[in-house]
């Protein structure tokens, strides 16, 4: 009788119990095996389901199995029946020893129910860590040691703006800005060079989204060992919120809520600063104390809110007049301050108390009425007058009454003999 060659090794199993089930589901995801039948004398043996699903022949007749066996070549038989006779019989019909039988059987059986054990389990771990990746509400990208993209889940398409498919073996700069990728120095950059752990845990960077919007994103990067290469999984969140928090909450401490100037403890970090920087350098700068003539009067009149709205007309006016690198306070009520720093002369900070006095001597329109307040001023400048924040602001603040007490609206100098 002829025989035919087949795709894959050709193998029958007698025995369509849970052991015939077993083999057949493992020998189904394998191509080098090709299943030819499957008997049992029992018709509602669980396997035959499995195999009629599958085009693969049943047979409730061992025998009459065997026989249709005989047109492949070299057919093995794995009997996971409890007849032994069927191996001989096996061996009559085909001609040679092609059943595996007995104890030989039942290790089979035994080492097929594990592997589809941990086959399953397997399995299960992968759809987890499937259900894992995909679901993380942090970005998780996975990066070869060339730096290219080798895995991106979907909240790192969300964050950058790109599909996977748009990443996939493309260089991480994709996701940084130019100035980065050039930046041999920066964490990440550190870690792909020399692979310290330290250089790029929880580390905050600039990345770059499809749109080319920079945005600012916190990344921890670890490695790993597959397969004999070396990847990295970086962890990437996007923290702009964050620091959009961080920046509201740092503002409300350093500046005024009303006007939104800087307040007192900012003032005095700037001065001091200011202080230090004309020491080195050998320059000049002023300090100015400035307190509202009239504002009570004004505020008791038209109310505190109408009051509040004048104070922040007058801290607007105050920004337009003094330079982009000098200071401006509101410290309290209506008193304000300012550093002048770089001066050459006395005469600099006498221009600009000048200019501050005629900005605020031109009448406010609040709801539709105007109303006029004034400015007295007092200078002191580093190093003549003193050379501490304290001093400093103290002398200008003796300065300001003696403008009070040379009839308002005007500035003084300070002078440690007509202050006491």
């Amino acid at each position: 009788m002829a025989t035919s060659r087949t795709r894959g090794q050709p193998v029958l199993i007698l025995g369509a119990g849970r052991g015939g089930t077993a083999m057949l589901e493992m020998f189904l995801d394998d191509e080098l095996v090709r299943v030819v039948g499957i008997a049992d004398k029992d018709p509602d043996a669980p396997a035959f389901a499995l195999a009629r699903e599958y085009g693969i022949p049943v047979h409730l007749d061992p025998e009459e199995a065997l026989r249709a066996c005989r047109k492949f070549e070299r057919c093995i038989v794995y009997n996971l029946t409890h007849d032994d006779s069927l191996t001989a019989i096996a061996h009559q019909v085909l001609g040679y020893p092609a059943a595996t039988a007995g104890p030989e059987a039942k290790l089979i059986w035994q080492m097929v129910t594990n592997l589809k054990r941990v086959k399953t389990e397997l399995e299960s771990s992968q759809r987890q860590l499937k259900a894992i990746f995909d679901h993380a509400m942090d970005g998780i990208i996975t990066i070869d040691e060339s730096g290219a993209i080798q895995g991106f889940n979907p909240a790192a398409e969300s964050i950058f703006g790109y599909t996977q498919a748009e990443v996939l073996r493309k260089p991480l700069d994709l996701l940084l800005p130019a100035t980065h990728q050039a930046d041999r120095t920066a964490p990440l950059q550190r870690f792909l060079a020399r692979h310290d752990p330290a250089d790029a845990r929880a580390a905050q960077l600039l990345a770059v989204r499809k749109g080319g919007d920079a945005f600012p994103i916190e990344l921890s990067v670890s490695e790993m060992a597959l397969e004999g290469r070396r990847y990295f999984i970086g962890i990437a969140r996007d923290i702009t919120e964050r620091k959009q928090t961080e920046e509201r909450i740092e503002r409300m401490a350093h500046h005024d809520f009303l006007t939104g100037l800087a307040n007192r403890a900012l003032f005095r970090d700037r001065l001091e600063q200011s202080i230090a920087q004309a020491a080195r350098q050998g320059t000049r700068l002023a300090v100015l104390f400035l307190d509202l003539d009239g504002f009570k009067n004004v505020n008791d009149a038209i109310g505190h809110e109408a009051g509040d709205t004048l104070l922040c007309d007058v801290a607007a006016r105050l920004r337009r007049i003094v330079r982009a690198a000098d200071s401006v306070a509101r410290i309290g009520g209506d008193e304000f301050t300012f550093i002048l720093g770089n001066l050459r002369e006395r005469t600099d900070a006498e221009r600009v108390a000048r200019k501050i006095v005629q900005a605020i001597a031109e009448p406010f329109e609040i709801s539709g009425k105007f109303w006029s307040v004034g400015a007295s001023i007092g200078i002191a400048t580093y190093p003549d007058d003193a050379q501490d924040y304290e001093s400093l602001v103290k002398a200008a603040d003796a300065a300001m009454y003696q403008s009070k007490r040379s009839g308002k609206s005007t500035y003084t100098f300070f002078d440690s003999g007509a202050c006491k």
